[in-house]
């Protein structure tokens, strides 16, 4: 006669996966600054070190991107109770597109010192990131879907966490669509909207389901 263990679901928890995580958001950022190399003629240092601005820049928008990502990263799985094997790939994915940041951060620093190629740049820059973005939509999605989500987390809650996960597609598609054709612009909009993905997302501890549960 089988036991009710031999008949229990495994369960992975979500822990491993966050530690692994947050450990190549830390390698992707730290990249970042090894792509800004010092000048050669320190017979001109404060003009050399001025030259790097498009680094610089690079540098702040990445990594605040990336930091922005990081934050999210945790909104999602912060309600999820447990992963299971097509959780685990897609992450994968996401943070491989991630790791790729830093190379498109180079890239698009290069191609704004050089005044060359810079349309492709911004192009390749805001594919990165829009392919993250849509990646986070599939894996709430698929959470969504397979129910593996804290069962705390009402639909109001599950609705505007997913609705600020859809608008970036929107928002980086903006960007690149943009860039294609007036490269600066692009990388404005991509930038401009940054600030509000760091604000908290309304209803995502649960306290608008809470209170629309409440008898009146």
């Amino acid at each position: 006669m089988e036991s009710e263990n031999d008949n229990r679901r495994l369960v992975r928890q979500p822990g491993r996966l966050i530690s692994f995580s947050d450990a190549v958001f830390a390698i992707a950022v730290t990249l970042l600054v090894l792509e800004i190399q010092p000048p050669q003629d320190f017979g001109h240092l404060l003009r050399g070190l001025g030259a790097l601005w498009p680094s610089y820049v690079g540098y702040a928008l990445s990594f605040l991107l990336v930091g922005q990502v990081w934050v999210n990263h945790h909104v999602m799985f912060d309600r999820v109770r447990h992963v299971d094997r097509q959780v685990l790939f897609l992450n994968t994915l996401l943070l491989m597109v991630i790791a790729f940041l830093p190379f498109s951060t180079s890239l698009l620093a290069d191609a704004i010192r050089a005044e060359l190629g810079l349309r492709t740049a911004v192009v390749v820059y805001g594919a990165t990131l829009w392919t993250a973005a849509a990646l986070f939509n599939v894996i709430w999605a698929h959470l969504r879907r397979a129910k593996l989500l804290d069962p705390d987390l009402g639909p109001f809650g599950i609705r505007a966490i997913g609705r600020r996960f859809a608008l970036a597609l929107v928002w980086i598609g903006s960007g690149i669509l943009v860039g294609a054709f007036v490269p600066i612009a692009g990388v404005v909009i991509i930038a401009g909207f940054l600030p509000a993905y760091y604000l908290p997302i309304r209803g995502e501890y649960g306290e608008d389901d809470t209170t629309a549960a409440r008898p009146t």
